[in-house]
């Protein structure tokens, strides 16, 4: 059997600061998590892969810069940082950290729970207002 880790309440698939810093633990490397200075009452934070004296430097005046410096900063910032929507749900890393976390794991707006589907099944996870499920895949034409 499989394990897939899933929102189960609407809103979104989102960890915990402390679930962020455990997935990293896990897989033996240091990171820094850090609150969002602009959104901090919101409770959103960024997970450094570099210290501080190795990060990119914004530019204090985005109206000044052109796009290919903006491409340049963007692909450099994606580099040092990690998001948690872009792990895959069947990583078994993320699975042993909802499984020992449990309710600590969540972050804001989420509900995570754990499916097991059998090994053969082609998956994808499906969702309505952040909750979320998984489904057979088939083809879908539009």
């Amino acid at each position: 059997m499989r394990k897939i880790v899933i929102n189960r309440c609407h809103g979104g698939f989102s960890l915990s600061k402390e679930a962020c810093q455990r997935y990293w633990d896990i897989k033996g490397q240091r990171v820094w998590i850090e609150d969002d200075t602009q959104f901090k009452s919101l409770g959103i934070f960024t997970v450094w892969l570099v210290p501080a004296e190795d990060r990119v430097v914004e530019s204090t005046n985005r109206a000044t810069i052109s796009i290919e410096e903006r491409r340049a900063f963007n692909e450099k910032y994606a580099s040092q940082t990690w998001y948690d929507r872009d792990v895959e749900r069947d990583d078994p890393v993320l699975v042993q950290v909802v499984e020992e976390l449990g309710e600590k794991a969540d972050g804001r707006h989420a509900g995570l729970g754990i499916v097991e589907i059998p090994n053969d099944v082609e998956w994808v996870i499906d969702e309505y207002d952040g909750l979320e499920w998984v489904a057979e895949k088939h083809r879908t034409w539009i």
